[in-house]
């Protein structure tokens, strides 16, 4: 499986984005996918996880349930992470994985 994250920039707090998560290869319904975020100096930290069938959602805390939403959208091999109310400590660089598989990581930076 290959994944490619995209979606992420530059935004003030208070903004929104969503990241995409696009896979190829291997069958990507049959696998659950999660989104992760390395801050700079801080270690890997888990985000999001949707199941492949998309009836299972978790977040890392309620503070994060509250402000994104993790759909998917297999047809399109595809993840999503609608990211609302940003703030500068979701600054960091956001991962997807799937499978064992991890992609590049796209940078979000959150100005105060």
């Amino acid at each position: 499986v290959q994944l490619q994250a995209s979606g992420g920039g530059l935004v003030q707090a208070g903004d929104s984005l969503r990241l995409s998560c696009a896979a190829s290869g291997r069958t990507f319904s049959n696998y659950p996918v999660g989104w992760f975020r390395r801050a700079a100096g801080k270690d890997l930290e888990f985000v999001a996880f949707i199941s492949a069938s998309e009836d299972i959602t978790d977040y890392v805390d309620s503070a994060v349930k509250g402000r994104f939403t993790i759909t998917r959208d297999n047809a399109k091999n595809t993840v999503y992470l609608q990211m609302n109310s940003l703030q500068p400590e979701d600054t960091a660089v956001y991962y997807c994985n799937t499978a064992g598989h991890w992609g590049q990581g796209t940078q979000v930076t959150v100005s105060s």
